[in-house]
């Protein structure tokens, strides 16, 4: 079955919180309990309010498969204030996640190719985003294997950050 991807609303950040509840759990499952840390999005007010407030953004989409509901978000918008700002025109994919769920298979991948939609249909043509770099740097090599290329790192505190760029159509 096909998922589809659609703009997010305030009834998806349930949704969204227990696509983060799942990722932290599986990650504290390998070991890996930096890049989130070990306790769940929604039992923390701070990250309930994050998500709440993504959702609600107007660049936020989720990925919905028929059967097993959101599968996915992306929240595409303006850069944080923790990295370097751009050197062109861009549109920054602040979030994306996807379900541990097998039929969510390539929902990353997808919300990815769609970023590279909404910016050429912005007029832009660099895409960047920011992940976690520590750990067995698995998700620079997703982003990379994408089609993004490594271009700042950054810490916030203690928490080693990379920044990614893809030109569009490149």
């Amino acid at each position: 079955m096909t998922t589809t991807i659609r703009p997010a609303t305030a009834a998806d950040a349930t949704a969204v919180l227990r696509l983060f509840d799942d990722a932290i759990a599986w990650f504290v499952s390998i070991g890996n309990t930096r890049q989130w840390g070990t306790e769940p999005f929604s039992t923390q007010q701070k990250q309930v309010d994050r998500v709440t407030g993504w959702v609600a953004e107007p660049g936020a989409w989720v990925a919905e498969h028929p059967d097993a509901g959101v599968v996915g978000a992306l929240i595409l918008g303006d850069a944080t204030d923790y990295v370097p700002a751009a050197t062109e025109p861009e549109l920054y994919v602040k979030v994306l996640i996807g379900s541990r769920d097998p039929r969510a298979k390539g929902t990353g991948r997808a919300l990815l190719a769609f970023a590279d939609e909404q910016a050429k249909a912005a007029g832009v043509r660099m895409l960047r985003v920011d992940c976690y770099a520590g750990a067995t740097g698995d998700l620079v090599r997703f982003y990379e294997s994408c089609g993004y290329v490594t271009t700042d790192t950054f810490l916030v505190g203690d928490w080693p950050g990379q920044v990614l760029a893809r030109i569009v159509g490149a």
